[in-house]
């Protein structure tokens, strides 16, 4: 007897090639009807016997495109409309959004070996694409997720992609992207005024300025990058210079090779399986990889540090630009530093004019900014250190259903936005640090899109308690409802939203600064409970750091403040005549800290020299990059304060630190031991006074692999289970996840 079913399919159903998926298994499975897109959702219509309408609906999930998600949220009997085939009919909207945007894809394996024969009409394209690769996120203008809505509407189809894009049984099928060098987009190269046209001659000139020594921006899928030769040190100089990044590590892009692809940069780093196994990943994140030693890198590549990112190419101009090169090349992000990455040609121009040589650009426009994820590998996972391309927008599941829609805006470094609604939370991708008008313009712009493409208005702002963030003053400066969440319960929350089995937690919260209770710099606390119902329970002994913002850019402010606080007399040479003393002596512009962050940077001044550094962490990521797997440790006495937080004390690290019969690499290695035996040592003595489930790990002093990984088994050993997050990142880029678990627990216990 037929039957006719009506099932709706939510989760990642767009943009991954679903209702060409869901046509090819009705017609091979008999069934009939028809399938759509609408706000967010696929409409399935099927008519046929029960039981191959069980199995129909049973291989909507088991046998779906590997990169779709998909999810059954609606299935009810229907009326039989009496069809005899199976359609894909017109989109609609209207319907209640229940929208999971695509991100960008990597090119498959079928359109790369396209690309790569000769014999095929698009061998060379630099834009091949089909429903199971190209870009989705950085091209979407508003759902449903068809051409017309997306920047290749000014792209019109050629006959021969219009019977692809029109055919069913081709995997071209609604390929919104779908372009060939007839119809779609195209290279273009200038340098000095000079324009070269055409996806060939363009990208020829191009790689013939990179093997001379030039520094191009180039032009991909979610914005440029700055591309030179990573074995040229005059190129690496000249870029370091015109970008004023003396010294933070540049990410290389290396030919795709080898079964896994990854062979040309086996050459250069350091794989195990878990990094190997994310750099070939979809996402195609940048990871961060040991080098191998010696090698024909430039040295400047990575300064002072034992590994750099690493990544394979994922977009076809990529495989095209690195087999023309014949070899790996640097690809940093072409912005302004610490801003969101550029996407517009002529600000391109405009703004890198004065760092790149020339510049390698292409007419598909960008829509929104997209940079590239970076991960590192700690504790046998890949933690995201910057969610980009690829992994966002980012969702996740909630515990608790939200009793309204929310945005949250994260922090001010770092920056991430998320909205929140019913039981999920959407994480942009990174925007950046929010100190510059075109890095709030685009934080701006990124509230607003977030809303309008997943069809929701949010009725509260989110925020951190620091009323000097540019998102906080942001939020304040609206008409809607704010909810303030103390940074660190941010972080808090954020790892327990991704563990929600875990009920009641102690979770150490350590980075470099977050405004407390109290008002004092925060950065080095444990907390106890769960989301909504966090108490702080043990901390650091606190010091007094002078320059207020400056100390995070300046060790030697950290290392000053810790002798001066202990009566320690050390010439700086940053300080050369003793004003900065004398004014912390008056409590000119000081501040009190508990910033685990800032011991780092001390430690590094003390150990390494490092007085100013020209990035933030700079310091603590040389600091671990020459540590030792030291044994020794140096007990840190604790004592309660008038409050009852439990408080560390780092004074006797102090002698060590300064001790130099002792080797840097000795010293950083105990160093690191023994704040992982500081953690080991408040866990056991909160232990006694209560009870938890779990140990957190959060705050960016967590994205260091040695203390975490030291932290954990230490913890391990006492018979503790500690968790890492490992859906966002550690830093202030997972603040925005952490704000909305935080905030919707405390709507949920009625606290707000």
């Amino acid at each position: 007897m037929t039957a006719a079913r009506r099932i709706v399919v939510s989760g990642r159903v767009q943009g991954v090639g679903f209702r060409p998926f869901v046509y090819r298994l009705a017609h091979d499975l008999g069934v009939k009807g028809t399938v759509r897109n609408g706000a967010g959702r696929v409409f399935i219509e099927a008519e046929g016997a029960a039981d191959i309408l069980d199995a129909f609906t049973e291989k909507l999930i088991a046998a779906a495109p590997p990169l779709s998600r998909p999810a059954i949220a609606e299935t009810a009997a229907c009326a039989s409309s009496g069809t005899r085939n199976f359609e894909i009919v017109a989109s609609q909207s209207g319907e209640t959004p229940m929208i999971a945007l695509p991100p960008d894809l990597f090119l498959c394996d079928d359109c790369l070996a396209e690309l790569m024969n000769p014999a095929e009409r698009r061998a060379g394209y630099p834009f091949i694409n089909c429903t199971q690769c190209g870009p989705r996120y950085t091209i979407i203008e508003s759902l449903p997720y068809d051409r017309p809505n997306t920047s290749m509407n000014g792209f019109p189809l050629c006959p021969d992609c219009r019977a692809e894009y029109e055919n069913p049984r081709d995997r071209r099928f609604h390929a919104e992207p779908l372009a060939c060098a007839v119809c779609g987009p195209t290279l273009f190269f200038t340098e000095n005024g000079r324009k070269i046209m055409g996806n060939d001659a363009a990208l020829g000139a191009c790689v013939t300025r990179l093997r001379s020594g030039g520094i191009v921006a180039v032009k991909g899928v979610g914005g440029y990058h700055l591309m030179c030769d990573p074995k040229s040190d005059d190129a690496i100089s000249r870029l370091r210079e015109r970008k004023h990044r003396p010294t933070k590590p540049f990410a290389v892009m290396f030919p795709f090779a080898g079964t896994d692809g990854l062979d040309v940069a086996r050459r250069y780093v350091e794989f195990d399986e878990v990094s190997a196994t994310d750099c070939a990943s979809p996402e195609r994140p940048i990871v961060l990889a040991k080098k191998k030693s010696p090698g024909d890198f430039s040295q400047d590549v990575a300064p002072g540090l034992s590994e750099f990112g690493v990544f394979l190419p994922y977009a076809p101009l990529h495989f095209l630009l690195l087999a023309a090169f014949d070899g790996p090349l640097i690809a940093t992000s072409g912005n302004v530093s610490g801003e969101p990455v550029l996407t517009d040609n002529d600000e391109a121009e405009q703004r890198l004019g004065a760092v790149a040589d020339a510049f390698l650009h292409h007419d598909r426009p960008i829509v929104r900014p997209a940079d590239d994820s970076v991960v590192r590998v700690i504790k046998g996972a890949a933690r995201p250190i910057r969610l980009g391309r690829g992994m966002a927008p980012a969702e996740i599941s909630l515990s608790d259903e939200l009793r309204r829609p929310v945005i949250a805006a994260g922090g001010h470094m770092k920056n991430a936005i998320a909205l929140g609604v019913g039981v999920r939370a959407i994480v942009s991708p990174h925007i950046g640090d929010l100190d510059s008008p075109r890095s709030v313009s685009v934080f701006e712009r990124s509230i607003a899109d977030l809303q309008r493409l997943y069809g929701v208005s949010a009725e509260a702002i989110i925020c951190d308690a620091h009323e000097g963030y540019a998102s906080t003053r942001w939020a304040r400066n609206g008409s809607l409802p704010v909810i303030s969440v103390q940074h660190h319960r941010a972080h808090a929350s954020a790892l327990a939203g991704e563990h929600p089995h875990s009920w009641r937690w102690l979770t150490f919260t350590w980075d470099g600064v977050g405004l407390g209770d109290d008002k004092m710099l925060w950065g080095g606390e444990a907390f106890l409970g769960r989301p909504g119902a966090w108490k702080r329970v043990a901390s650091w002994r606190p010091f007094h750091l002078s320059g207020g913002d400056k100390a995070g850019r300046e060790p030697w402010r950290s290392a000053a403040a810790l002798l001066w606080e202990d009566d320690v007399s050390m010439r700086f040479k940053a300080d050369p005549d003793g004003l900065a003393r004398s004014a912390w002596r008056r409590g000119a512009n000081v501040y009190e800290s508990s910033a685990v962050g800032r011991l780092f940077d001390a430690a590094a001044c003390l150990v390494l020299g490092i007085e100013k550094a020209s990035f933030e962490g700079e310091g603590p990521m040389m600091l671990e990059s020459i540590a030792d797997d030291s044994e020794r440790t140096i007990e840190l006495p604790m004592t309660c304060d008038a409050k009852g937080v439990l408080r560390s004390d780092w004074a006797p690290l102090l002698e060590m630190l300064r001790d130099k019969s002792i080797e840097p690499a000795k010293r950083a290695g105990i160093f690191h031991a023994s704040l992982a035996g500081a953690i080991g040592a408040q866990a056991r003595l909160i232990a006694r006074q209560h009870c938890f489930d779990a140990i957190g790990l959060a705050g960016g002093v967590f994205q260091n692999r040695k203390l975490a990984e030291l932290a954990i088994a230490l913890l391990g050993k006492e018979g503790f289970s500690a968790f890492l997050p490992k859906l966002t990142p550690a830093n202030d880029g997972g603040l925005a996840f952490g704000q909305i678990v935080e905030a919707g627990a405390l709507m949920r216990d009625d606290a707000i």
